[in-house]
């Protein structure tokens, strides 16, 4: 088993860089994004570059991410991992170098004080946001700008990764997570966002054990066994 989060990442995009690793559904939009090892790959090292050239950020540096499960949370996760930055706890707030958030939660966003923020509106394509808050830079807008290969100092096990676990921490408990929700290798799991909010459940756990993720926002039961049979699903988690 891996050791560190990013060292699992590259591991899953050896495999087959170009099968897809998650593909996004939102019902209540219409939105669907398929993004290949590979892809995912490019817009992780985006963030880590955006995160390192823009404020500066080191290991040892703390983030928070105040998104619900979706594939920019996923590439604004991995980002700061490969980047050495530490995810914060979503409580409670406290003082981080860099925060990422949607403009609906950027009012809430201000119990945490913050060096950088960055808003995004998790929309359709990746699109700008037209209307940016007060006091924040658009993720989509500046992270294009950066390259999207990345060259990471060494992240060790015992650096610290999500909330107070250290990278080994951390991939033990998703391993385990896998082993509860019944994730194993190999496989294709849709995960309804909505009853699995936690990114240990919708992005660790499956990365751990070499699943690809099917992950459905405002999930609509009717479209459910289609889906399922579309992206060739052989387990879901609702």
């Amino acid at each position: 088993m891996e050791t560190t989060i990013p060292a699992a990442f590259a591991s899953a995009v050896r495999r087959d860089p170009t099968v897809p690793l998650l593909t996004f559904y939102d019902d209540a939009t219409g939105d669907r994004a398929e993004l290949s090892g590979a892809t995912l790959e490019n817009w992780v090292a985006k963030t880590a570059n955006l995160l390192r050239d823009g404020p500066g950020a080191a290991p040892g540096d703390t983030a928070a991410v105040l998104l619900p499960p979706h594939w920019q949370a996923a590439a604004i996760l991995l980002g700061c991992w490969s980047a050495g930055v530490a995810v914060v706890a979503p409580e409670p707030p406290r003082p981080v170098e860099v925060l990422f958030t949607t403009p609906g939660g950027a009012a809430g966003a201000d119990a945490w004080p913050a060096d950088e923020r960055y808003a995004t509106g998790l929309l359709p394509l990746a699109m700008p946001l037209r209307e940016l808050p007060g006091g924040f830079t658009d993720y989509v807008t500046e992270v294009r700008q950066h390259g999207d290969r990345f060259a990471p100092q060494p992240i060790r096990p015992t650096d610290t990764a999500l909330g107070e676990r250290d990278h080994a921490e951390a991939c033990r408990a998703a391993a385990q997570r896998a082993t509860e929700l019944g994730i194993g290798p190999g496989e294709r799991v849709l995960i309804d966002a909505a009853a699995h909010p936690d990114p240990v459940d919708w992005l660790l756990a499956p990365l751990m054990v070499g699943a690809s993720v099917v992950l459905c926002a405002h999930l609509d039961p009717e479209r459910l066994a289609a889906r399922a049979d579309t992206e060739k699903v052989t387990r879901t988690l609702r």
